[in-house]
């Protein structure tokens, strides 16, 4: 395992000195963030920028005064997005492997500092290895928000990361990370190329066993966000790979009590009041659940309580409880990010 850490180390510090050394798409952002992230991004310092590995938007909405644990922060190009979302009485951890990176990030906290007009920085950077969390001065239950952008799959124990993750949560907190997931677990060939490895790759998870890694955690119920299929665009690791296929998946995972491992039906149903800031008319929970201002919806118990006993509940109108039971909920969709009919078809080597 230490050998695995240094090389990740290594390929993060000498071979990666950019976003554009990368040798595939799979550590690449595709879509375009949301005009009020990119306001942000117009902040961000050039360099930290240049340095940026993410394979997708790890931002969620509702983040003032929130504490935030960004798992693998690299550079720190989305702790200094959160750090700006959470306002100066917020504050947002770093934690990345890679002394090279945290250099980066710790060298421009003044910059953004002044950048973002608070008084002292709101960020934290310290080096340390997503695999040891519990080893680390991190406080069990003080954090609101986890975060991570691509790089659990970098880690060799994800079942501990995940586990540990949960464990630094506050009751109704969240993690809400992008990884990359493969539609079939990958030979123990392919996770031993060092280059298939740090691209993010070969570390990827069959989807279905993140699924019940996730839930062994504590996790009951995984949502995901938004999913898209990665395109290598490398002739060489492409033949390498074979038919395996690749996506980028945000999933949002609740530390919240009593989950049920299925949608059940107790009647209920919720209304979005419209007062999630850059979220006006709609809130996306996940790629299933969409919530238009005004509009009632029927729910199942397990989304009833992500909305009421988290962070967003003063932006619900709440109407049941849970004193009669009718069976199972059939209006939820099904977690499966490997579906083509769902799965955006429009891929893009761009990076934001």
């Amino acid at each position: 395992m230490q050998n695995r850490h240094e090389e990740v180390q290594k390929y993060y510090s000498e071979t990666l000195q950019k976003s554009e050394d990368l040798k595939t798409n799979a550590c690449c952002t595709m879509d375009a963030p949301p005009s009020y992230i990119k306001e942000v991004l117009e902040q961000i310092h050039p360099e930290v920028l240049a340095k940026y590995y993410g394979c997708g938007l790890t931002i969620p909405s509702e983040l003032n005064n929130l504490k935030i644990l960004d798992l693998g922060s690299g550079s720190g190009r989305d702790c200094f997005i959160a750090a700006k979302l959470v306002g100066e009485k917020g504050k947002v951890v770093g934690l990345d492997m890679t002394k090279y990176q945290v250099e980066v990030a710790k060298k421009y906290e003044s910059y953004h500092q002044k950048a973002f007009g608070y008084h002292q920085p709101n960020t934290h950077f310290i080096e340390g290895n997503i695999e040891e969390l519990d080893q680390l001065d991190l406080q069990k239950s003080s954090f609101d928000l986890l975060i991570s952008n691509c790089v659990i799959n970098l880690a060799q124990n994800k079942e501990k990361v995940l586990k540990d993750a949960f464990q630094l949560l506050k009751e109704g907190g969240e993690m809400y990370f992008s990884d990359v997931y493969a539609d079939r677990r990958i030979s123990s060939e392919l996770q031993n190329d060092e280059v298939l490895w740090g691209e993010c790759l070969s570390g990827a998870l069959y989807w279905n066993d993140f699924l019940q890694l996730a839930k062994k955690a504590g996790f009951t119920d995984p949502r995901a966000v938004e999913f898209s299929p990665i395109e290598i665009n490398n002739p060489v690791l492409e033949k390498k790979v074979g038919n395996i296929k690749f996506y980028s998946v945000t999933y949002r995972l609740f530390k919240i009590q009593d989950l049920e491992n299925d949608c059940e039906d107790y009647g209920q149903a919720v209304c979005y009041k419209g007062s999630i800031i850059n979220s006006k008319n709609q809130f996306l929970l996940d790629h299933h659940h969409f919530f238009e201002k005004g509009k009632i919806e029927r729910v199942c118990g397990n989304t009833f309580k992500m909305l009421q006993e988290t962070r967003f509940k003063k932006h619900f109108d709440f109407y049941g409880d849970f004193s009669t039971h009718f069976g199972i909920f059939e209006g939820c969709g099904v977690n499966m990010p490997f579906n083509e009919n769902l799965a955006s078809a429009e891929t893009s080597s761009s990076c934001c």
